[in-house]
């Protein structure tokens, strides 16, 4: 969905267990931020940089985009596939035809739901953990 206001942007979210990360995508060259600080200090780190920055490497648009991100509730991994994955859909939304089979292709737009399992009552810790039995 393209949403107009001063700048033309396109609009996605992302989720990842509990992060969700909506993103304005803007076409240009400028600062991408990430809840108003630059992207390279909320997620520091090469690694991460190679993560967050994929969808624009596999589809050949380096430095043909910026982002403005919100990013809210779980870690700091989490919180980074989730704005993956809303820069993908946010790509895939501007031009269907040209970048939804490399996203796909590249596992970009898959959602991983893969969440933390609840703990049990009566289990005596975790979500399968199980009291020793007194044996002797």
């Amino acid at each position: 969905m393209v949403k107009t206001s001063t700048k033309k942007y396109t609009y996605a979210v992302g989720r990842r267990r509990s992060a969700v990360a909506t993103v304005k995508l803007f076409s240009g060259k400028a600062e991408s931020t990430v809840n108003g600080t630059d992207v390279a200090k909320y997620f520091p780190g090469e690694l991460n940089k190679l993560t967050y920055t994929r969808p624009f490497t596999v589809t050949d648009t380096d430095g043909k985009f910026y982002f403005q991100a919100k990013v809210t509730g779980g870690g700091t991994n989490g919180q980074i596939e989730a704005l993956t994955l809303s820069i993908a859909r946010a790509l895939r939304l501007l031009d269907e035809t040209a970048y939804a089979a490399t996203l796909r292709a590249e596992n970009l737009l898959s959602v991983d739901s893969r969440v933390r399992e609840r703990r049990k009552v009566g289990t005596g810790g975790k979500a399968r953990r199980a009291k020793q039995s007194p044996k002797r």
